[in-house]
């Protein structure tokens, strides 16, 4: 998917929301998802940046928000950013600036960002191999996660070191054919 910059905040949260619902929750790619969805202890924040910096000023703040926020009413944080980082290697490097901002806040241990990205490709992968859709999103983002969140949701799920693997295996099971079918249908709420 594409990340066009006339996308009102409603189509962006639209497509992110199908996503979330349809990839993340409805393939189980991360069985904690599901809970805090639920509980709408979700935040999307969509950045309005065009540049790196614009969306590190973004992250800044939103990593604030998310420390200072109580978790049972904001547990996650999706910063979505659909008008900068649509090439990866550039999103890439904005990851390398992202962590170096946790540590700097002091936050590492208390948060961490996973990724997601359109043209999201693991190393040692082809661009068009499967197994990269698994943190494909329609706009880059940046998933922001207490670790004491993670920690609770990994103790409560015996075989959590497996998830990579399982998610891959999925991915090959439907193939982009069935990717695309499974992604064109609504999502059931």
């Amino acid at each position: 998917m594409s990340s066009p910059s006339y996308a009102s905040h409603d189509t962006i949260l639209d497509a992110t929301r199908h996503w979330l619902t349809r990839a993340v929750i409805g393939l189980n790619l991360c069985p904690f998802a599901k809970a805090v969805h639920v509980k709408n202890q979700i935040r999307y924040a969509i950045s309005e940046a065009a540049n790196m910096e614009g969306a590190l000023t973004d992250l800044e703040t939103e990593l604030r928000t998310l420390a200072e926020s109580d978790p049972a009413e904001i547990d996650t944080t999706l910063l979505i950013i659909p008008h900068a980082l649509g090439d990866f290697l550039e999103y890439n490097d904005c990851l390398f600036f992202a962590e170096r901002m946790l540590k700097q806040m002091r936050l590492e241990g208390t948060l961490q960002i996973a990724s997601f990205h359109p043209r999201y490709q693991f190393e040692g992968n082809e661009p068009d191999d499967i197994e990269n859709y698994t943190n494909r999103a329609p706009y880059p983002i940046l998933h922001l996660l207490r670790e004491a969140s993670i920690e609770r949701a990994v103790n409560a799920f015996p075989d959590a070191a497996d998830i990579y693997e399982r998610n891959e295996a999925t991915m090959r099971r439907l193939g982009r054919e069935g990717w695309r079918e499974w992604m064109s249908e609504p999502a059931g709420d």
